[in-house]
């Protein structure tokens, strides 16, 4: 948050003195002026202040005691604060050291918060130098309590299902800031890159169906301000890491959603971004140092080939064109290997995960900033809350690239991460050409059936958060060309499969975009969402019957997936596909399920003989999505682009294999 303060200054005035002159003799009077100067060193007035020195920036603006690491570094703005000596008289807090960079308007001031720290305000005085009793400017720093269990919060995991929006685009709460002074990019509900009117008010409203259709957890895209001239909604150009966009609402609004949800048993997963900021951040008009950007400040593309990193053959050149090209144009491109700016993003994700009460982040384009910090920033994050989740969007299809990057994975190269959870592009990719195939080969359940085979690259691939689209891609409704029965196929595998299932709004309801990318309409207006909207998704009015099946058949599937220990935590063995047909369990000590995706058009016979294995003497099975109890007899028939979802009976005691 931002805080501008033009610190007070006593001065001595001449007028003020003339009648001392007048009624005091020489020495008498020569004293009194020495003490009077003395005082107007050491105690600062508001009625005059210094135009000199100003604090405009202080980030953060307030930290906890009883953090794990002691230590902090404050980054401090104003013009020629350089020139000054920071001090701060307040038990278990001292100053370690001060550093300056090549711009004199910045101070980084390293604090140690000691064990024996209270929670309260101190002050931040700035001297002349160590010895002066001249004050020059202060600052109010807030020492806060942290809640009780705070660094042991549970992050996701497989036990969680995702619900991820585009708080823009979901439901506009409060119209009063759909517009808001001073920011350009104004309501522009028809322009698809436009500003719809969405905010935090409307999500709140709406946290009880999101959690009705069985999501416990809900990840918007980012809400930190965005003061840019155009495409403002999405939030991925940020102009302010510690502030919420008040066309979204204020911080203190966010923290409130948060506390909402979770009384709803919904976790807030936050959006980050490390690897750029927007072009009109605050910092491009005052740059830190020289080195805070990329390509010396200057727009340079990145080539986004990302297995730069891990080719062992690749150009240095090429190497450095990805980790230092700038995204686009308008996304100034970060250089983390600067040791303040590196500190600065570290502690800016503490900073909301204390703040806002969080339950796990997801990391956008994580390859793109620098390995060296990515190391060093995940596994402070995972030192002070060791049971959190962070996930990385690293959008490859190669599982060896996306491995690279998960905790627990031997690479060649030595480098070791932190983060727990990656997102699965690689099963992404299998969901959808195994339904409708690709411009190469035909649908083929052989396609899903060795990615997940390729599991034995991750070192823990039931960690790793599977989607059927995002922000990013297409509608997956329109990318099975509309076909109603494969799109229930794609939401059993994403509810059944190892991994963390994460569902973009919309996909319940059938929400349709073009198949080729195209952002603005990929992000559309949930229906309902609006005040005067005629079709509204969150009571049903107005749905279509293939979209009232298709949010029935959503709201089922993922509530009975909250209660089930084997999609939990359990094992997986699969089946080599016959006839187009993929048959998995999943199994743990207490429960075992069937799972059958027939893709052909028409019925298929199953012989239960094949995975007597695995099925062993179980006699009966409720079948989920019938909801009612059948038995196992010798051949099960599946209609044609339909699934099976099988909880059997009459379990033994099992020793198979599996995942």
């Amino acid at each position: 948050m931002q805080r501008r303060l033009t610190p007070p200054i006593i001065t001595l005035r001449s007028a003020r003195l003339a009648p001392l002159c007048r009624a005091l003799g020489g020495a008498v009077f020569f004293f009194a002026l020495l003490f009077l100067a003395e005082i107007s060193q050491a105690i600062p007035s508001s009625s005059h202040p210094s135009p000199s020195y100003q604090v405009r920036h202080l980030e953060p603006s307030s930290w906890w005691i009883g953090m794990k690491n002691p230590t902090l570094q404050l980054m401090v703005h104003g013009k020629n604060i350089a020139d000054l000596t920071p001090e701060i008289r307040y038990p278990g807090v001292t100053i370690r050291q001060v550093h300056r960079s090549d711009n004199r308007n910045y101070l980084f001031i390293d604090l140690h918060i000691g064990s024996n720290a209270k929670a309260g305000e101190l002050q931040i005085l700035f001297k002349q130098s160590n010895n002066s009793k001249r004050i020059l400017a202060t600052q109010t720093f807030n020492l806060q309590q942290r809640r009780t269990g705070s660094a042991q919060r549970q992050g996701f995991s497989n036990r969680d299902a995702i619900y991820l929006i585009v708080p823009d685009r979901f439901a506009n709460g409060d119209p009063r800031n759909d517009s808001v002074n001073g920011y350009s990019d104004k309501l522009a509900r028809d322009i698809p890159g436009g500003r719809h009117g969405g905010d935090i008010a409307g999500i709140a409203a709406h946290l009880e169906y999101i959690a009705g259709l069985g999501f416990t957890m809900l990840w918007p895209t980012p809400m930190l301000e965005n003061a840019q001239p155009i495409n403002s909604y999405h939030g991925y150009a940020a102009t302010d890491f510690y502030q919420i966009d008040p066309r979204f609402g204020s911080n203190q609004s966010y923290r409130e959603l948060v506390a909402l949800a979770r009384k709803k048993n919904i976790g807030m997963v936050q959006d980050v971004v490390l690897n750029h900021i927007g072009s009109n951040h605050w910092w491009m008009k005052d740059l830190p140092s020289k080195d805070w950007l990329n390509s010396d400040g200057k727009y340079t593309e990145t080539n986004h080939i990302r297995s730069t990193i891990q080719d062992t053959h690749a150009a240095k050149s090429d190497l450095n064109q990805f980790a230092d090209g700038w995204f686009v144009k308008t996304m100034p491109d970060l250089n983390q290997r600067n040791p303040f700016l590196a500190n600065y993003l570290i502690q800016n994700a503490v900073w909301w995960i204390e703040y806002a009460d969080l339950a796990g982040l997801r990391v956008d384009t994580y390859s793109y900033s620098n390995k060296e910090f990515l190391a060093r920033w995940s596994a402070r994050i995972m030192q002070e809350y060791p049971n959190m989740t962070i996930v990385g969007e690293e959008w490859s299809m190669n599982p060896n690239v996306v491995a690279y990057w998960q905790r627990g994975n031997e690479n060649r190269d030595g480098y070791r991460s932190a983060m727990p959870s990656m997102m699965d592009f690689p099963v992404y990719q299998a969901l959808h050409t195994s339904l409708v195939g690709d411009a190469i080969k035909p649908a083929d359940m052989m396609t899903m059936y060795e990615t997940i085979a390729n599991d034995f690259i991750y070192p823990h691939p039931e960690q790793l958060t599977i989607f059927e689209g995002n922000h990013d891609t297409p509608r997956i409704f329109s990318a099975l060309n509309e076909d109603l029965a494969l799109n229930k196929l794609a939401m059993v595998m994403l509810a059944t499969l190892r991994g963390i299932p994460q569902m973009f709004y919309g996909a319940e309801i059938l929400m349709t975009s073009p198949k080729q990318r195209d952002d603005g309409k990929v992000r559309g207006d949930f229906p309902g969402g609006w005040s005067d909207d005629e079709v509204n998704a969150f009571i049903g009015t107005n749905l279509t019957p293939a979209q009232s099946e298709m949010q029935t058949f959503t709201r089922r599937l993922f509530n009975w997936r909250k209660q089930q220990s084997a999609l939990h935590g359990g094992k997986l063995l699969h089946f080599i596909p016959q006839d187009n047909c993929y048959v998995y369990f999943r199994f743990d000590g207490r429960q075992k399920i069937m799972i059958v995706i027939n893709r052909n058009e028409k019925e298929v016979a199953l012989q239960t003989e094949r995975f007597r294995e695995i099925i062993q003497d179980a006699q009966s099975a409720n079948n989920i999505l019938l909801d009612q109890t059948i038995q196992l007899e010798p051949i099960m028939r599946v209609q044609g682009k339909s699934a099976l979802i099988l909880e059997l009976f009459s379990l033994p005691p099992m020793n198979v294999r599996g995942q």
